[in-house]
């Protein structure tokens, strides 16, 4: 049995219409909007809470924690608020409740000025430096966990986390499904491009967000019990569970936003049909990170690319036989007929408009 979540990033543009990072947003201006929404008692233990308390409901502030010099927490340079869905034993119930708890962010943001845009990496700011520089403690924090060093990508840079798993499937399989999906992963996430926009302006390819990222974070991220389970990577394949509903989940990390959630749905399904197939050999413990970059740059217009994303979409529909989620690959599909991705769009809808916040004011148009 398949086990489903999404963990999803939203951006917003504050009331004067400006983009409402770190460098224009405080903690609190964000946090007004958590503490208006519901919490859901049921959602425990299902849902991490974490040692700074922030992750409480079902949305949260993405951010960068401060530290004192100690462990106590003093202040968050926020990102954007993150919806996390509970875990579902199938595709619709996941998107459905992903849906709702959007909907119910934008009301109540909205009562703040706030309101949300599709974006997967920062159109203003390429790097994230703290201010105040980081103290001796926090350095020392960030020395401890390598993944952490590059809290500068994570700051700028938005996607989700497609979140699956098998019931009991034991763990080396589990990694080996880890291995595949960061191999096949730039031919993947093209279907998600939506991140043409860097430094202001346009930028030259399609998902400046890969480009950047994909190589110094992960792919794909395996949960699993046991500490002699861990795989030694950098960036890191594996992680120990922090909660026993953590165990076993596979986070493919590599896409970038969609202000469509019928993509994930079908990016899910493309996943399940992925951990079905038996034909894909491909295993890569870290991302390939020129192939990633390849992909940003040009997407189905390459032929390597467009020729392996058609392979892996053909091999999970072969793998999926009758399921009944397969209609989900259809939008994939046409995607790959056009050979286009959201970000071709925001970029036509640039040259009419010649102004980024018109461009992602215009994006969750439903």
């Amino acid at each position: 049995m398949f086990l489903f979540g999404i963990e999803h990033e939203v951006a917003f543009l504050n009331k004067e219409g400006k983009f409402a990072a770190f460098s224009h947003t405080k903690f609190a201006d964000l946090n007004q909007i958590i503490e208006k929404l519901p919490t859901y008692p049921s959602d425990y233990p299902q849902l991490r809470v974490g040692d700074a308390g922030i992750k409480m409901k079902r949305w949260y502030i993405e951010g960068f924690e401060r530290f004192a010099d100690s462990d106590e927490v003093i202040d968050c340079h926020v990102k954007g608020i993150e919806i996390r869905t509970t875990i579902h034993s199938n595709i619709q119930g996941a998107i459905t409740e992903l849906s709702e708890s959007f909907k119910l962010l934008r009301e109540v943001a909205a009562n703040f000025g706030l309101s949300p845009v599709l974006v997967s990496f920062n159109p203003y700011n390429p790097a994230f430096e703290p201010q105040p520089p980081l103290n001796h403690y926090e350095i020392k924090q960030l020395e401890a966990y390598p993944d952490e060093q590059t809290a500068n990508i994570h700051m700028v840079s938005y996607g989700p986390d497609l979140n699956i798993s098998v019931v009991d499937l034991p763990t080396e399989d589990v990694i080996d499904i880890g291995k595949k999906l960061t191999y096949y992963s730039p031919y993947i996430v093209p279907f998600s491009y939506s991140s043409p926009f860097y430094n202001g302006g346009l930028w030259d390819g399609l998902s400046v967000r890969t480009f950047i990222r994909t190589g110094k974070r992960p792919a794909a991220l395996v949960f699993i019990e046991k500490k002699e389970q861990l795989i030694n990577s950098t960036p890191s394949l594996t992680k120990i569970a922090r909660i026993p509903a953590e165990v076993g989940r596979i986070e493919f990390k590599a896409c970038d936003s969609c202000d469509d959630f019928l993509i994930y749905a079908a990016l899910l399904t493309l996943l399940k049909g992925l951990v079905l197939d038996k034909t894909l050999l491909g295993r890569a413990t870290i991302p390939d990170a020129a192939l990633h970059q390849l992909s940003a740059k040009e997407a189905f217009d390459n032929e390597d690319i467009f020729g392996n994303a058609t392979k892996i979409l053909q091999a999970a529909e072969v793998a999926l036989e009758d399921d009944p989620d397969i209609h989900y690959l259809t939008p994939l599909k046409l995607l790959l007929a056009k050979r286009k991705t959201r970000s071709h769009e925001l970029i036509q809808m640039f040259h009419r408009l010649s102004s980024i916040e018109d461009v992602i004011r215009q994006t969750y148009n439903f």
